[in-house]
């Protein structure tokens, strides 16, 4: 198949390249990586044909514009954000969210400022070189493709209808509420006070997060005697660390694989995506539930996604929501002129 490519023509920092993480070495200090939201990632790869952990762009932080190159290339987007086509031809239009578009050479398309994280997948995948398995950015590490304006991110050239493109019956929807937690390995370090404190009260998302972890502000949990230090072992995405100064640390997907400092408590796997779209003054409280009902959280999600997939239908095709929404179907009924 010939190759084709997207260019970044801007951003750069906060978008990077994703898949399914780089496994099987945090014995040697690798950390696993990949999508913050892989659930949103099989979002955006759905619409373009692929696999749910087809290596896409992660967007976060900052507006981006991608010029396609050869071609031509079919991308989606998934995800809080607004995006905008420029035409090879000077033509410009609003692309929606969870749909698909095809590009051809010379098109750019200007991404908005996500709120939270966003995707792009491209058909058939992002195709740059696998390092230790994956081709997920671990930026402290070098690992993967660090992305600056001017890099090409070779794809492959889309070989399906190029008038036919896909969209989604509405966005795909994380669950709302507590973000439900596991105790940690660490739980009985904390007093009675310090864990109704940090199963009750509301915890602020700190400027201070990125791909390795959220720093929170709430009331302080305080250690109980030998303090907050411990003999450093496993941590993992999800581990909630309590340092000296009793403010939470919520580890994330680029985290490191081992801590010193004692884990009250592990968000479940099922609510670690909706950590990827907090951002700096948002509110989390926290709640906790066992393995059987982490299990079912997860089984329930991806029964949504699945869902969420076959209600796929090609663009253009018109519902009886959006007619009624337009007016149109009510008219028909009627018999008015429109």
């Amino acid at each position: 198949m010939s190759q084709a490519a997207l260019e970044i023509v801007s951003g750069g920092i906060g978008v990077s390249i994703q898949d399914a993480g780089r496994t099987g070495y945090r014995s040697i200090g690798v950390p696993v990586s990949g999508a913050l939201d892989p659930l949103l990632l099989a979002a955006a790869n759905g619409l373009v044909g692929n696999a749910p952990a087809v290596a896409g762009l992660e967007l976060r932080l900052v507006a981006t514009a991608l010029k396609a190159v050869g071609g031509p290339l079919r991308v989606a987007l998934a995800g809080d954000v607004s995006t905008r086509l420029l035409a090879a031809s000077g033509e410009g239009r609003a692309v929606a969210a969870w749909s698909s578009v095809t590009l051809v050479d010379g098109d750019v398309l200007q991404i908005g400022r996500p709120r939270g994280t966003a995707y792009l997948a491209v058909a058939g995948g992002i195709r740059t070189p696998k390092m230790l398995g994956s081709r997920s950015t671990y930026a402290r590490a070098g690992l993967g493709l660090l992305l600056a304006p001017g890099e090409r991110l070779p794809c492959a050239v889309f070989t399906g209808d190029v008038h036919r493109d896909w969209r989604a019956a509405g966005p795909l929807h994380h669950a709302s509420g507590p973000i439900r937690v596991m105790p940690g390995p660490q739980l009985d370090h904390f007093g009675a006070a310090a864990r109704e404190a940090f199963f009750g009260a509301d915890f602020v998302v700190t400027p201070a997060h990125d791909r390795m972890g959220l720093r929170l502000a709430g009331p302080p949990l305080q250690h109980l005697e030998g303090g907050a230090d411990i003999v450093s072992d496993g941590v993992t995405p999800g581990a909630i660390q309590v340092p000296a100064d009793g403010q939470p640390i919520v580890l994330l997907a680029d985290c490191q694989t081992v801590g010193g400092y004692p884990k009250i408590a592990t968000v479940i796997r099922a609510d670690l995506p909706r950590l990827a779209h907090v951002e700096a003054g948002d509110v989390l409280r926290f709640c906790c539930v066992d393995a059987t009902a982490a299990a079912a959280a997860r089984r329930a999600l991806s029964r949504g996604l699945a869902d969420w997939l076959a209600a796929l239908q090609p663009a253009g095709t018109l519902d009886a929501a959006s007619l009624l929404s337009a007016n149109l179907a009510g008219a028909a009924v009627r018999g008015d002129e429109t």
